[in-house]
């Protein structure tokens, strides 16, 4: 067989090379882009860190505006009533690496309503969530706990059904009850006087970085890995042809007196 003409070669290459500079962009975007997850997460890190560090504050400082990611975790203090005819059960919820779900009731002060988590309940296994929230303490009682952005969803998801819901949204309960909510929630940590209903405080979250960095050297070295292989190709299309036209050289030239017999 005679060896491939240059221009199939080239043509090859080419091909070969548009596609390979394709993945590597793709893959060192992908890579860039946990590298900004990484940032993302060390950021929030160190507003749950300083947030934690910082003395408890009246809630009216801040719950005067809508709650953003950069308020999150700072812990409050608010006095109030619960309003023990609105309570919901949050399914489907995580807390300790267990799941559940949470109990949010609104709390009534003179200055103002806002819905507060009262806390978390570990799923039993084969057991359905509850259909009744259990009642919040009776009376006046005080709060200290987190503040915690709304969340984001359906309105299927963030609107009280049967007393239920899948995310915490203060402007869907809002549109549930004859009273507004303030923006956002607070996680409760600790009640006074103590609740009787078993429920237990959410943890803020865990402090670690995640595999974002592991994976982003991933996907750089995927796309070192596609360059070279690009590389590996050209130079074995290279050898191949050199191997052919030596073999060529050195092949026995016909014999001409059998070709006139």
């Amino acid at each position: 067989m005679g060896q491939a003409p240059q221009g199939r070669l080239w043509l090859r290459w080419v091909v070969m090379g548009i596609a390979v500079v394709c993945l590597a962009v793709a893959f060192v975007n992908l890579g860039r882009w946990q590298l900004d997850r990484l940032q993302q997460r060390r950021d929030n890190n160190g507003v749950v860190v300083a947030h934690e560090n910082a003395p408890i504050v009246d809630w009216r400082t801040i719950f005067n505006r809508p709650i953003t990611d950069a308020d999150q975790w700072q812990r409050v203090q608010v006095r109030g009533t619960f309003d023990a005819d609105h309570s919901y059960v949050v399914r489907y919820r995580s807390n300790d690496n267990q799941t559940g779900w949470e109990i949010v009731t609104p709390l009534r002060t003179p200055d103002g309503n806002v819905l507060v988590s009262r806390g978390f309940a570990a799923r039993p296994a084969n057991q359905d969530f509850p259909r009744v929230a259990p009642p919040p303490p009776a009376g006046e009682v005080t709060v200290v706990g987190y503040v915690r952005r709304n969340e984001q969803g359906s309105a299927d998801a963030v609107t009280p059904v049967d007393g239920q819901m899948r995310l915490i949204n203060s402007q869907a309960v809002a549109g549930t009850l004859s009273y507004p909510l303030v923006d956002g929630y607070i996680g409760a940590a600790e009640l006074t006087p103590p609740a009787t209903d078993g429920l237990v405080p959410v943890d803020p979250p865990e402090l670690t970085e995640g595999n974002h960095f592991s994976y982003a050297l991933q996907w750089f070295s995927f796309a070192i890995i596609a360059g070279v292989g690009l590389v590996v190709l050209i130079r074995s299309d290279l050898r191949d042809r050199r191997r052919a036209a030596k073999a060529a050289e050195s092949a026995p030239a016909p014999d001409a007196s059998r070709a006139d017999a």
